[in-house]
C-alpha cells in the first residue's frame, strides 16, 4: 500500500520536528488534519488487540478507540513469523492451553474447547499428564488465528483500525498527545493526520531483525540474500534446493525458532529421502542441568537449554511474579538474568530426530563463535569457526540465522521518537521503562498518559511480556489504571460474568450504561 501523498498540504514543520510539546495552532499552522479520539493504540497485532478487547469488554465504545496500524488484522504479522519459522496453521505453537488472546477469562481453555471439537478427551489426559509424564499441551496455530477472527469480529475491531504509518507521539500542551500518522495515499485532504488523545497505547511488536554481526557484514558486502537467511525471512527456498540436490546446512542458535529449523529440515530429509547434513553451532552450548540454585536448575542437553515456555510460569501469577514487581534496578536485571537466556521446550519428537542424525553423523553440533564468512566454492560458503583453542573450516550451502528476532527499540522511529523527545527512558535490560501499571515512565502529559507492553517493555516489573498471557496481564493492568484516573469503568464480577456469557454465545459486546466519559 502506497502512503506516499505527495503535493498534500499538512507536512511536518521543522518547528513541529523540533518541539518535544505542541500546541493546538502549531498543528494547525502546519495545515495537519486533526482528529479527536480519547485513546489511541499504535501497531495494531496481538498487543493492540488483546488491550483493545479489555476495554471494549469493560464497556469503552467502540468510537473511543482507535487502533492505527499498517496492516489488516491482528495475527497478520504474527501468523508471518510463524509460518517462515516453520510453523504453519497446522502445527502448534509454544503457548499454555488458557492462555487465550481471543478470550480474557482463559476458559474454555484451548485444550478443552479442542477436545469438545474433536469429540475425544485426549487433550485433557495429555493436560492432566504434563509436563512429567508428557510434554506440554499446546494450540494449534490455526486454531489462535480462527478464535482472534472471532473475537475481532464480536468487538468491532474492523470499525476502530485505522491504516496508516505512524510517525511519531509528541506531548499536546494542556495534557495528552498528538499522535502523527501518514495515511495511505488518496485517503485523505492532507499528508499527515494528527490524532489528538488523552492516552496512548504502543504495541509495535520487534523494532527489527537481529543479525549476527558476521551475516550481516557478509550479506552487506556480497548483497547474497539467498544463501545466508534469517529464520524470520522467508526461506523456504533452502527447503526446496536440498529435495532437489544434496546439501549441507549451517543452523546458528539453540531457541524454539532453531528447534523448529532442524525438525522441518529432518522431517523433510526422512519423508523425501534427502541426504541433508547439518551443522550446527552454538555460541553457548549447554551439557546439562544448569543454574545458580539447585531447586531452579533448568534442564539441559546436547547445546540446548530446555524450557517449557519462555519463562518460568510462576512469572505470570506466582511468586516469582510477586518478586519481580519489588526488584529495582541492577537486582531486576540480575534476576532477568538468572531466569532467561535461550531456551526451548524439549520435544520428545525432534529429540528422537537429533539422536538419530547424531548417531548417523549427518547432524554434528558444537560450540563456537563464527569469525567470518566468505563466499565458498561454486556458490558455497565458507565459515571459519573458532572452537576453543582449534578453528575449523566449514563448508555449507545454507546458513540459516535462528538467533532471535530483537533489535534495539531505538531502531523503531516512533519509539526512538518517544527516547528522545517525548521523556521516555530505558530500564535495566535497555527497553522502555515502565511503571507496574505498563504506562511509561517519563510521558506523562497533563492528565494523559503513554502506555507500552510487549517486547518493547521487557525488563520491567512483569517479566513474561512477550507471551499471549503477558500480554492480557498488562492490557489488565492498563485497563485498571484507566479506572483508576476514571476514564472508564472497572471490569468487576457482575460485568465480567455477564460478559462472558456474552463471549460464550457469540453475541456482540455490549457498552457499559454508564458510559458518559470523554
Amino acid at each position: 500500500m502506497e502512503y506516499v501523498s505527495a503535493g498534500l498540504p499538512g507536512e511536518l514543520t521543522p518547528r513541529l520536528l523540533r518541539e518535544p510539546q505542541w500546541t493546538d495552532a502549531m498543528v494547525d499552522e502546519a495545515g495537519i488534519e486533526v482528529r479527536d479520539v480519547p485513546f489511541v493504540s499504535v501497531g495494531g497485532g496481538i498487543g493492540s488487540f488483546v488491550t483493545v478487547n479489555y476495554l471494549r469488554i469493560a464497556g469503552v465504545p467502540a468510537d473511543r478507540i482507535a487502533v492505527l496500524s499498517t496492516i489488516d488484522h491482528p495475527w497478520q504479522t504474527y501468523e508471518y513469523l510463524t509460518r517462515v519459522s516453520q510453523i504453519p496453521r497446522l502445527e502448534r505453537i509454544r503457548s499454555d492451553s488458557s492462555s487465550r488472546p481471543d478470550n480474557i477469562w482463559g476458559f474454555p481453555s484451548y485444550a478443552l474447547a479442542e477436545a469438545w471439537r474433536e469429540r475425544t478427551a485426549r487433550p485433557l489426559l495429555h493436560v492432566l499428564g504434563e509436563p512429567v509424564f508428557t510434554d506440554y499441551w499446546t494450540p494449534r496455530a490455526g486454531t489462535v488465528f480462527a478464535g482472534l477472527a472471532r473475537e475481532s469480529a464480536r468487538i468491532g475491531y474492523p470499525d476502530m483500525l485505522v491504516k496508516g504509518v505512524v510517525r511519531m507521539v509528541r506531548r499536546r500542551a494542556g495534557g495528552g498527545y498528538f499522535v502523527i500518522l501518514t495515511p495511505p495515499a488518496g485517503s485523505t485532504a492532507t499528508k499527515r493526520v494528527a490524532y489528538r488523545a488523552r492516552f496512548v497505547h504502543l504495541a509495535v511488536g520487534y523494532p527489527g531483525l537481529k543479525f549476527l554481526p558476521d551475516l550481516q557484514a557478509f550479506r552487506e558486502t556480497y548483497g547474497d540474500f539467498h544463501h545466508v537467511v534469517n529464520a524470520y525471512e522467508p526461506h523456504e527456498h533452502v527447503y526446496e534446493y536440498l529435495k532437489t540436490t544434496p546439501g549441507t546446512v549451517m543452523v546458528r542458535g539453540g531457541g524454539i525458532v532453531a528447534s523448529r529449523v532442524l525438525q522441518r529440515l529432518m522431517d523433510d530429509r526422512a519423508r523425501y529421502g534427502l541426504q541433508t547434513e547439518i551443522e550446527h553451532v552454538f555460541r553457548t552450548y549447554v551439557s546439562g542441568a544448569h543454574g545458580p540454585h539447585i531447586g531452579s536448575r533448568r534442564k539441559g542437553g546436547h547445546g540446548f537449554a530446555y524450557q517449557g515456555f519462555n519463562y518460568p510460569k510462576s512469572v505470570w501469577g506466582g511468586q516469582l511474579k510477586a518478586r519481580m514487581r519489588r526488584l529495582e534496578g541492577e537486582q531486576r536485571a540480575a534476576e532477568y538474568r538468572r531466569m532467561g537466556g535461550t531456551n526451548t521446550p524439549k520435544r520428545r519428537k525432534w529429540q528422537q530426530q537429533m539422536r538419530t542424525g547424531r548417531e548417523a553423523g549427518w547432524y554434528r553440533a558444537f560450540q563456537g563463535t563464527v569469525e567470518e564468512v566468505h563466499p565458498g566454492p561454486e556458490t558455497r560458503l565458507t565459515s571459519i569457526v573458532k572452537c576453543g583453542d582449534d578453528t575449523r573450516k566449514i563448508v555449507s550451502d545454507f546458513i540459516v540465522d535462528c538467533t532471535g528476532l530483537e533489535a534495539d527499540i531505538a531502531d523503531h522511529r516512533v519509539l526512538d521518537d518517544l527516547l528522545t523527545h517525548g521523556g521516555a527512558g530505558r530500564n535495566p535490560l535497555g527497553r522502555l521503562d515502565v511503571e507496574r501499571t505498563f504506562e511509561v515512565i517519563g510521558t506523562a502529559s497533563g492528565d494523559g498518559a503513554v502506555y507500552a507492553s510487549g517486547t518493547a517493555t521487557l525488563g520491567g516489573y512483569f517479566p513474561g511480556v512477550d507471551t499471549f498471557l503477558g500480554l492480557q496481564v498488562a492490557a489488565q493492568e492498563i485497563t485498571d489504571d484507566l479506572a483508576r484516573r476514571g476514564w472508564c469503568d472497572r471490569l468487576g464480577l457482575l460485568r465480567s460474568t455477564s460478559q462472558w456469557i456474552r463471549w460464550a454465545l457469540g453475541r456482540p459486546v455490549e457498552g457499559s450504561a454508564a458510559w458518559s466519559r470523554s
